[in-house]
């Protein structure tokens, strides 16, 4: 973990950067006082679908409510 103050953080703020995609965490401070965490931010590897396999959904799944939990809801039945 690397600590540095504002003013130097801006300065030099490139080469932070390229430290914090390295994997460097990068602390800024103000008066001595940690403020803020330079980090990368991570890619989203999420794909639509990838979990399909996982999740079942009855034949009935879009059928209506019954008319108790409709009410429950605020829907009309």
């Amino acid at each position: 973990m690397k600590t540095v103050n504002i003013h130097a953080a801006k300065t030099h703020l490139s080469a932070l950067v390229e430290e914090a995609l390295a994997g460097e965490e990068i602390i800024i401070a103000k008066a001595g006082k940690p403020v803020v965490r330079l980090a990368p931010l991570h890619k989203d590897d999420r794909k639509p679908g990838r979990l399909k396999h996982l999740v079942k959904m009855k034949a009935n799944f879009d059928d209506p409510l019954p008319p108790e939990i409709a009410e429950a809801f605020g829907m009309d039945s």
